[in-house]
């Protein structure tokens, strides 16, 4: 068998493709059509039965979650569901089975399988194209998706974890450790010396100041870690948010940090850092000590993309955006350490 990793992205979304079509036997959907709608972290297909409905079905990149942290985030989303969260609705296998390892022949190790129930609306925008809407609509979204954040706070707030619970944390070590939840950043090969030096002045900063921390309840918990422009559904003034692969234990002002950072440099950048902070206030407080630690959330998050390509360097969308991120990456190194 050719190395599946070395084949071109479409040729692995081929393959991907029958793995699905495998999969689905074991829900009962009958004959269905499968559209490729995402192939990044993990391959999302639209799945459209003969009766047309649509359900959204996921691949899981290899090795990335055990079946205990896959199953805990499955748990989470249902509890978001029954707390009156519009999060999309996990759809069992025939016998009740949140997700299956399904094996292929043209894939070289079994894939985590899950479906969910399809939900409308329009991606905010994407990491490589930005946003396509008016900076007027975009502070009353970015309201919503600040409000929505500390909504989900809450909700993790109170809920009272199931025996098992397992996810990674986005914590001092995750993100400026020695092994990084994604990876050594400061080690990318695409980096200047100069770059290379500037992060590693970052990363250390990072450590410290991170580690200095508390994490009470009221800054730290379980978060969504990926208000990604994709991951963000808008429907008229409704959002709905997508995607729990990278959910885990972290500080709330990552999730801001995340949902804002694709932004910087754009001129209405600063109109909806200010939506985003008012949106959350309208939920859950914010004090402005922790809003003037957002430039080294900010700075952590812009690493963590720099680990993201460096461990994924096979990968296309990396070859793209390795450059945009470090320069993005470099800018709010450089503001965390000179605001310091």
């Amino acid at each position: 068998m050719t190395d599946f990793y070395a084949l071109p992205p479409a040729a692995q979304a081929d393959r991907l493709r029958e793995l699905a079509q495998a999969a689905l036997a074991h829900w009962d959907f009958g004959r269905c059509a499968l559209k490729l709608i995402k192939f990044r972290e993990n391959a999302v297909f639209e799945v459209t039965t003969g009766a047309g409905i649509r359900y959204a079905l996921r691949i899981h990149r290899a090795g990335y979650h055990s079946d205990a942290e896959l199953r805990s985030e499955l748990q989470w989303m249902r509890a978001l569901r029954e707390s009156g969260f519009d999060v999309p609705g996990i759809v069992p296998d025939r016998s009740g089975a949140l997700f299956l390892r399904i094996s292929h022949e043209g894939v070289p190790e079994p894939r985590q399988v899950d479906v969910f129930e399809w939900i409308e609306g329009a991606q905010l925008g994407s990491v490589a194209g930005g946003v396509a809407t008016d900076s007027t609509a975009l502070v009353r979204t970015f309201h919503t998706v600040g409000a929505l954040a500390a909504r989900l706070h809450n909700q993790a707030t109170r809920w009272p974890l199931p025996a098992g619970f397992t996810r990674h944390a986005w914590d001092d070590a995750g993100l400026a450790g020695e092994q990084p939840l994604w990876g050594r950043f400061w080690e990318l090969a695409a980096l200047a010396p100069t770059e290379r030096a500037l992060l590693i002045r970052a990363r250390d900063r990072l450590r410290r100041d991170l580690g200095g921390l508390a994490r009470s309840p009221d800054t730290y918990g379980l978060i969504h870690a990926d208000f990604a422009p994709e991951n963000l559904l808008v429907d008229g003034d409704r959002v709905r948010v997508l995607d729990f692969d990278d959910a885990g234990f972290g500080w709330h002002l990552f999730e801001i940090a995340t949902s804002i950072y694709f932004h910087i440099g754009q001129p209405y950048y600063d109109a909806i850092r200010a939506a985003t902070i008012a949106g959350y206030r309208t939920e859950r407080a914010l004090p402005e000590e922790q809003v003037a630690m957002l430039p080294m959330f900010l700075c952590a998050r812009g690493c963590t993309y720099l680990g993201w390509v460096h461990t994924r360097k096979e990968t296309e969308t990396a070859r793209e955006l390795t450059p945009m991120l470090i320069e993005l990456a470099c800018t709010v190194a450089r503001d965390y350490l000179d605001g310091s």
